[in-house]
């Protein structure tokens, strides 16, 4: 599966943006997808997770509350809802897929999007 994201841009502090991440293939409805971002000067991290069916999602901490993962299977594409952002969110953006079910640990994604970045102003 190729991915492409889409949707970064800068945005003030308290402000939102919604990322989306198209699939190509048939067989989009059979992974599970992730969200991960890379800070400047720091590692990647992995921030959402959705199932294959959608009906699972899981959040890192520091995002609970204020993102939100969804997909559409019929379109081929997952998004991620950011709102309330803050400075601390600026980071590229990554999408991911995994062929297991929604999943937090990055060793489980294998294919991988070009990132997209969001810069979040003060």
């Amino acid at each position: 599966v190729q991915l492409q994201a889409s949707g970064g841009g800068l945005v003030q502090a308290g402000g939102s943006l919604r990322l989306a991440c198209a699939a190509s293939g048939r067989t989009f409805s059979s992974y599970a997808m992730g969200w991960f971002r890379q800070a400047p000067g720091k590692g990647r991290h992995i921030i959402a997770a959705i199932s294959e069916s959608g009906d699972n999602t899981v959040y890192q901490n520091a995002v609970k509350g204020r993102f939100t993962i969804s997909r559409d299977n019929a379109k081929n594409t997952v998004y991620l809802r950011m709102n309330s952002l803050k400075p601390e969110d600026t980071a590229v953006y990554y999408c991911a897929a995994s062929g297991g079910t929604a999943t937090m640990n990055p060793s489980d994604y294998a294919y991988w999007g070009q990132g997209t970045l969001v810069t979040v102003s003060s």
